[in-house]
């Protein structure tokens, strides 16, 4: 298994580094800062050899191109392309290595239209997901709609529940204490706060999750369960009954929270 961990940038954003031991070589996801890329890489003596990109959000790409330049790295993209130094765009069943590794694309649109995630199924299977899905809560539909949303969320919910979540930035205590208004008699929510309260108290990321983890405590990937529908319908939230009809009322209602 490579080494991951978070590099910060600017004020809540994760920059994913994954890492081989014996090899020092590397590859980053969604690097929207070069800077803190570079330090990382000097200090623990890594060579940049890949890079992972989610959608086009500049604070996912704005490091990119000082990458490229320094380092010649291959960069996996998106079909899309307004996105500067993409040298090999992928899309849903394709698949790219990761140092060995193989990662599966899966197309995620919603939070933008071009959004995809990087999925390995491994003894840990690990997945990359950007701004679709985060802990505790997903992205804003800035260029999709609820129906598209909605099918990318099922298709990550239908991970393995092992699966490790690593989306892109540190929400998750506003995302639960929303989450906690959805469902304020969920128990594994109430658990779940307590824990990341005290994760973010000594300072260290509440991600990764994981697929099991957000089944049981996040809204958008609870909007066929009969008691979140019945909580939103108590608090005059939603006047429909599908699950399209519930997400949809979750994401407005968090769109104003």
């Amino acid at each position: 298994m490579l080494n991951i961990q978070p590099i910060t940038a600017f004020a809540d954003n994760y920059i994913w580094l994954l890492y081989d031991d014996a090899t020092r070589q590397a590859f980053v996801v969604d690097p929207g800062d070069a800077e803190p890329v570079i330090s990382t890489l000097q200090s623990l003596h890594l060579e940049l050899t890949g890079i992972l990109i989610t959608h086009h959000h500049f604070d996912h790409v704005g490091g990119v191109q000082t990458l490229c330049d320094r380092f010649k790295p291959v960069v996996y993209g998106p079909v899309n392309p307004s996105i500067e130094g993409v040298t090999k765009r992928v899309s849903a069943s394709d698949t790219v290595d990761v140092l060995g590794m193989a990662f599966s694309v899966i197309e995620v649109p919603g939070h933008t239209l071009d959004h995809i995630a990087y999925f390995h199924d491994g003894a840990t299977p690990v997945v990359f997901c950007g701004d679709t899905l985060f802990a505790g809560g997903c992205g804003r539909l800035f260029e999709g709609n609820p129906p598209m949303m909605l099918r990318s969320l099922e298709s990550l919910a239908a991970l393995p529940p092992a699966t490790r979540v690593y989306c892109a930035h540190e929400y998750t205590l506003a995302n639960l204490a929303f989450a906690q208004a959805v469902e304020p008699h969920n128990e594994p929510l109430s658990d779940r706060i307590t824990v990341a309260q005290a994760t973010r108290s000594r300072g260290e990321p509440t991600v990764p999750s994981d697929i099991a983890l957000e089944l049981a405590t996040n809204p958008f990937l609870r909007c066929n369960n009969a008691r979140l529908q019945a909580s939103l319908h108590e608090q005059g939230k939603s006047a429909g009954h599908s699950t399209l009809e519930t997400f949809t009322a979750v994401r407005a209602w968090k769109d104003s929270f």
